[in-house]
């Protein structure tokens, strides 16, 4: 299995000079390529590969000095990602979708580039990330990266003004059910909006809405972005607090999710959550910006590769109907968006609409149902 360590880096003022200038080496070359890709079929219907532009790097080299000053693998990575890109094109265009014609990167719209196979190191003392080219750069590691991994790639990334390196690491696949834990303990989880979390027990999480409570700071510094002439120096100057603003909230929102994946993880042995198609959910123009804030994807993505290391099973099941539904007698009992509590008018059952939800979620569990056969019992009718 394949896992992706980020770590801060802290480069020198000159080392941030010359990551800077590599990013904009490998944007040009991105945009160039690109506009030979199009050229060559506009003029001539003739498609161009990865391989056929990479023979023409050498070439290239002897008229572009600043080609030189790049690492060779690195430029070849430039290459693949836009080779990538096009066969993303055509997989799009194939399967009738909205393809989107690759574009050309604007000056702040590349922002990383990867050492493929050789060119990084880290020191042994763990403290320095050596980079061919550019020399030793601080680095930050807050977590060890298991000594059995294998790191294949080192990526370096920009965000306004910091610096990461993100190492590709390769880990050995554990072997079937070598880690699975016994089924003991299993929950069903509803995921929302008033409530982030609502468990199958009735125990709730609420939501911090991280977004939605700095609204108005975000909408200051944006106001006072928006009165700064267009392609000013202190325009961009004020991009990057706006920028910084969103990271902020960004990161709050990821340890905040990292916790409650990590608790669900370490308490059960069966994680069952609802198939949500979350592209479809942030269509509707009401709760686009909500359900965006609550990430429920990033969570439920959060959950599964913790639980793929711990050997808990997380489970995805069937999202039809599991707010109308009764959880205790299975009949249909209609509500609106706004209706908050389940009233079952044929067995009584009064609970909320999320505990109600999540008690059918765990129900519809195969392995939650497989269990219970095997040790005699049928399905609880009553909320847990």
């Amino acid at each position: 299995m394949k896992r992706t360590y980020q770590f801060r880096v802290y480069p020198t003022t000159q080392q941030q000079t010359t990551l800077t200038q590599w990013l904009t080496t490998c944007r040009c070359l991105y945009n160039t390529s690109l506009a030979a890709r199009k050229d060559a079929w506009h003029t001539h219907q003739q498609s161009v590969n990865y391989y056929e532009q990479a023979n023409h790097l050498k070439a290239a080299k002897k008229t572009n000095l600043f080609l030189t000053a790049v690492h060779s693998q690195v430029l070849q990575d430039v290459l693949r990602r836009l080779d990538k890109t096009f066969n993303n094109f055509f997989r799009r265009i194939k399967k009738g979708e909205n393809a989107g014609y690759p574009r050309f990167k604007g000056k702040y719209r590349y922002d990383s580039f990867t050492y493929p196979q050789s060119g990084f190191a880290l020191e042994k003392n763990k403290k320095k990330l050596r980079l061919s080219k550019i020399g030793s750069i601080t680095i930050k590691l807050h977590r060890p990266i298991p000594a059995e991994g294998v790191i294949k790639t080192c990526t370096i990334k920009r965000h306004v003004d910091h610096w990461y390196a993100c190492f590709a690491v390769e880990l050995p696949d554990p072997a079937p059910g070598s880690q699975q834990r016994e089924l003991k303990n299993a929950i069903g989880v509803d995921v929302g909006l008033k409530s982030l979390l609502t468990l199958h027990t009735g125990e709730t999480i609420d939501n911090p809405r991280w977004l939605r409570n700095s609204e108005k700071k975000v909408a200051k510094e944006q106001r006072r972005k928006d009165r700064k002439q267009k392609g000013s120096n202190n325009r961009h100057q004020q991009n990057k607090k706006v920028a910084q603003l969103h990271r902020k909230i960004r990161n709050q929102r990821k340890d905040f999710h990292h916790k409650i994946s990590r608790k669900l993880v370490d308490s059960y042995d069966l994680i069952v959550y609802e198939n949500l198609k979350i592209t479809n959910l942030v269509k509707n123009p009401h709760l686009a910006k909500s359900i965006s804030d609550a990430g429920w994807g990033q969570l439920m993505c959060f959950t599964e590769y913790k639980a793929e290391e711990a050997g808990t099973v997380v489970e995805y099941v069937s999202a039809y109907n599991t707010t109308q539904l009764c959880s205790r007698c299975g009949k249909l009992v209609p509500k609106t968006l706004a209706t908050r509590i389940h009233s079952c008018p044929y067995c009584g059952l009064d609970v909320t609409r999320d505990h109600n939800s999540a008690i059918t979620i765990l129900h519809r569990s195969r392995y939650y149902v497989a269990s219970r056969s095997a040790a005699g019992q049928g399905l609880p009718v009553e909320p847990v």
